[in-house]
């Protein structure tokens, strides 16, 4: 099962971090490239524990959908979201919020398992891990884009 580790350094604080991670509204927004939206379940706001949300999006040039639920939460610390539902054997995100003197350390575990056995695992090491890195890291960029600008305040202050 392939494990995707990022870490991204912003500089605002870690309760910030946190609820913009878990933001339904500036996941969307990350992921406007894609077509991504929230169909079923917590479709804005910030979502909680034990809460689910439906994403819609065209991915391989198929529009997919895909169920998750908040399955661990520890405020500003951690939380996880885990598939419920969608094209892939199984998908557990770990999300780690680490303060620090100058801002926050967002660490992000991914892990994922492709259907179709060894077809599958060819897959992700020619190009599915890259491809999920990369949406990952456009999500922690905007997170950062808006934790660090005023812009949070658009999405925190609804």
């Amino acid at each position: 099962m392939p494990t995707i580790h990022l870490t991204t350094f912003v500089a605002a604080p870690a309760e910030r971090v946190f609820d913009l991670a878990r933001s339904i509204d500036l996941h969307r927004k990350s992921m406007a490239h894609t077509g991504e939206e929230a169909i079923a379940g917590t479709t804005s706001g910030l979502i909680k524990l034990d809460e689910t949300v439906t994403w819609k999006a065209k991915h391989f040039g198929k529009v997919r959908v895909l169920k998750s639920k908040i399955t661990a939460m520890n405020r500003p610390l951690s939380f996880t979201d885990e598939m419920m539902n969608g094209d892939f054997k199984s998908i557990r995100h770990e999300h780690h919020f680490k303060k620090i003197d100058n801002g926050t350390l967002l660490i992000d575990l991914f892990h994922f398992e492709s259907p179709y056995g060894g077809l599958g695992r060819l897959m992700n090491r020619l190009f599915l891990t890259g491809y999920m890195k990369k949406l990952l890291e456009t999500r922690n960029q905007s997170i950062k884009e808006y934790a660090e600008s005023e812009k949070w305040k658009f999405i925190l202050d609804q």
